[in-house]
């Protein structure tokens, strides 16, 4: 038994296959979302185009889709925070963090998807990009005459800091 790329620790041929192969449609925008990841996982393009918002489709690229899929290597999928998208909802929101690695380097998309219930199925049809946090020092930064953070006795400039 294959475990679901989702992360959702149950069985793929139980978790997102079925959806992928159309056996029955998402029942929450989170479940749409993590069917699309996997998806990704698998390479399994016209399901990606096929829960896209049929009145979007035109604003997204499909080659490219298909590209970004075969390109990365997908490591696992967490789901941040879900809004709305019970089953009295039309609309819901689900924020992800999709880890993947590509060209050797490791990378992050972090999207707040947004879905909408059309025709009784959940459809995907655009994302919102949240505000990266500014990071801030709780220590000041070290000069190059200030002696090492790590602890080995030498001024910063000869220990950590030295340039390469």
């Amino acid at each position: 038994m294959e475990q679901c790329p989702c992360g959702s620790q149950k069985n793929y041929s139980e978790c997102c296959e079925p959806l992928i192969n159309g056996k029955r449609f998402a029942k929450t925008p989170e479940e749409l979302m993590r069917s699309r990841y996997s998806a990704y996982v698998k390479k399994e393009i016209a399901y990606i185009t096929n829960t896209i918002l049929p009145e979007k489709l035109g604003q997204f690229d499909e080659e490219g889709i298909r590209r970004w899929s075969q390109k990365a290597q997908w490591q696992k999928l967490e789901i941040l925070n879900t809004e709305d998208g019970g089953p009295n909802d039309t609309e819901g929101k689900v924020e992800f963090v999709a880890h993947y690695i590509d060209k050797g380097l490791t990378n992050r998309h972090h999207e707040i998807g947004k879905f909408t219930k059309y025709n009784n199925s959940w459809y995907y049809y655009g994302a919102e990009f949240p505000t990266p946090k500014q990071v801030i020092r709780s220590e000041p930064k070290l000069k190059r005459n200030d002696p090492c953070s790590c602890g080995s006795g030498k001024k910063f400039k000869k220990c950590c800091g030295k340039q390469q």
